[in-house]
């Protein structure tokens, strides 16, 4: 973690030692009391947290904003659904990366179980969006959205790209973007045939990130950092 984010604002504020967080101060950062870390509140500023005092029970700390912290980048992810262990990692990385929003679809391909997954059901997704944001060292996340096929995808973006390496395309990296963008990434399947018709029919432009087959959780990496060089955030 390389900034510990709490959910509410509090310029006293309480954390028990059970918390996950209280964890990582005390056997990672090994921090006493006077000792200070970076720390934020969720979607709102940065700043520095203060201990007071650490006991048997609880970490008593003061909170003092510095900044707001570096906000996300106008991209919109589209990505199909895939196992839960691999979109616990394309949630992770695509908030520690600072995209605005993470739209997760079914797709023709997809096993339709991962839709109903406690990932998803229980709301586990959560934490691994905050995880991301506290790995970036930014208190802002991405927002997420789940959809029940592409079809469905709001299309109201000054940019709209599918990944896909199936379909005659150019190379990504190539590409000067400004605006909004979302960029459309297929399921461990890929996209259906259906699916790429939809894509193309609806304006989007195809590129690749290369001739081999990826991971979707490679391809999402990849493909944001490639985005945030066309425009020209990197």
């Amino acid at each position: 973690m390389n900034i510990i984010l709490f959910e509410k604002y509090e310029c006293n504020g309480i954390l028990s030692r059970d918390d996950y967080r209280a964890k990582h101060i005390i056997n990672v950062l090994k921090l006493i009391d006077g000792d200070s870390f970076a720390a934020g509140v969720i979607n709102r500023d940065r700043g520095i947290a203060k201990i007071i005092h650490i006991d048997d029970k609880e970490i008593t700390y003061t909170y003092q904003k510095t900044d707001e912290g570096t906000h996300l980048y106008p991209i919109t992810l589209l990505v199909g659904q895939v196992r839960p262990i691999s979109m616990k990692r394309i949630l992770r990385e695509a908030v520690m990366l600072g995209v605005e929003k993470i739209i997760i679809s079914g797709c023709d391909l997809t096993e339709k179980s991962y839709e109903k997954a406690k990932i998803w059901s229980e709301e586990e997704y959560k934490q691994y969006l905050i995880d991301g944001a506290m790995q970036g060292g930014s208190p802002h996340v991405s927002k997420v959205e789940l959809i029940s096929s592409v079809q469905k995808v709001p299309l109201n973006y000054d940019n709209l790209i599918v990944l896909d390496n199936v379909i005659s395309s150019t190379p990504l990296s190539q590409q000067h973007i400004q605006g909004s963008l979302l960029v459309a990434i297929g399921p461990e399947r890929g996209f259906s045939d259906k699916e790429r018709e939809f894509f193309i029919h609806s304006g989007f432009s195809v590129h690749t990130i290369g001739s081999r087959i990826l991971r979707t959780e490679t391809a999402v990496a990849i493909a944001t950092a490639l985005c945030l060089s066309c425009m020209n955030y990197l």
